[in-house]
């Protein structure tokens, strides 16, 4: 059922209807990479699904690509239950695990 709910559609839902936790875990590394919740709800407002978890758990996850406020490629890893969405982390991708187009993991 909550693999259903993954996609951008009922991602932005939440965003929109402010059905969203943020965890701690999130809030902590947002404060330590200098990202605010706007520029992560930005992100997925104007991004899209690069990666789906569904194993992941307590509940299904995807990895969302999109721009923040000023234009930085931002990376937002989240996920939904009983329509709600859960902000797992973000982050600024690193260019030795991403290629260029910031879409492609590196190969090891």
């Amino acid at each position: 059922m909550n693999e259903e709910l993954l996609n951008i559609e009922n991602i932005r839902k939440c965003i929109l209807k402010r059905n969203i936790v943020w965890t701690k875990h999130c809030l902590n590394r947002l404060s330590q990479r200098d990202i605010s919740i706007s520029d992560v709800k930005m992100a997925i407002n104007n991004g899209m699904i690069l990666e789906y978890y569904y194993d992941d758990y307590p509940y299904p996850s995807c990895l969302i690509i999109g721009y923040s406020k000023n234009k930085k490629i931002l990376h937002v890893v989240c996920g939904i239950k009983d329509y709600t969405l859960y902000i797992i982390t973000a982050y600024y991708p690193d260019t030795n695990k991403w290629e260029d187009d910031m879409k492609t993991r590196r190969r090891k």
